[in-house]
C-alpha cells in the first residue's frame, strides 16, 4: 500500500503546548506506512477577506500543505471553551476564497489536551461544527481527550501517559483506515 500523508495541524502557538505534545506523540505511534507531517501556523496574519485571493506566504505555503495531504489531524488547545484564536485563523485562511477551500473533502482526526477535567472537548465540539460549512469529514471514535494534561506532559512537553498514547494509537488506525476509503484512484 503506498504511503498515506497527514498534515497535523497545532493548536496553538506556545513551543511546548499540549497540542504539539500530542501531535509529537502521534507521529511516533504512526503506522509505518502513515507520515505526519507537522504544520507550523506561526507568522500568519488574522485573516482579512480583502487577502484572501493574495496571502501571504506563509500562508500559501500552509494551504499548499494541507491541499496535498490525504487527511489532517487538528490537535486542539482549548482556551475560554473554544478553539484558540491561532487554530480558528489557520481554519479560516485554508477554507477561502470558496472556491479554494483546501478542507473540501478531507477526512480529519481530532485530538485535544487541556488542564481542566474536560479536556478540550468543548474545542473539538466547536471544530465539528466549522467542519460541517467547510466539508470536512471527521472520524467519530475513538476520541482522543486528554484532561488534566499537565499531569500528563513532562516540563518538555512530551506525552508521557500511556492511556492517552494508545488513543492516539487508535485514532490515528481509524483515521487512515477512512482516509483510505476516501482516498481516490488506485
Amino acid at each position: 500500500m503506498s504511503e498515506l500523508r497527514i498534515l497535523g495541524v497545532p493548536g496553538s502557538l506556545r513551543k511546548n503546548a499540549y497540542s504539539l505534545g500530542l501531535l509529537r506523540a502521534a507521529v511516533e505511534v504512526a503506522p509505518k506506512d502513515v507520515r505526519i507531517e507537522l504544520a507550523d501556523i506561526h507568522g500568519f496574519p488574522l485573516f482579512n477577506q480583502d487577502d484572501e485571493k493574495s496571502p501571504p506566504e506563509p500562508v500559501r505555503a500552509f494551504r499548499e500543505q494541507a491541499r496535498s495531504a490525504d487527511a489532517i489531524l487538528f490537535s486542539l488547545n482549548e482556551h475560554n471553551y473554544t478553539l484558540s484564536a491561532a487554530e480558528k485563523n489557520a481554519l479560516d485562511w485554508g477554507s477561502r476564497p470558496y472556491h479554494e477551500n483546501v478542507w473540501n473533502g478531507k477526512p480529519a482526526g481530532i485530538m485535544s489536551a487541556s488542564v481542566g477535567m474536560l479536556g478540550g472537548a468543548r474545542a473539538q465540539y466547536d471544530l465539528r461544527r466549522a467542519m460541517v460549512f467547510v466539508n470536512m469529514f471527521p472520524i467519530n471514535r475513538p476520541e482522543v481527550i486528554v484532561p488534566f494534561a499537565a499531569q500528563k506532559f513532562n516540563a518538555d512537553g512530551v506525552l508521557t501517559d500511556e492511556t492517552a498514547r494508545k488513543f492516539i494509537a487508535d485514532h490515528l488506525t481509524e483515521l487512515v483506515r477512512f482516509a483510505r476509503l476516501l482516498r481516490p484512484g488506485p
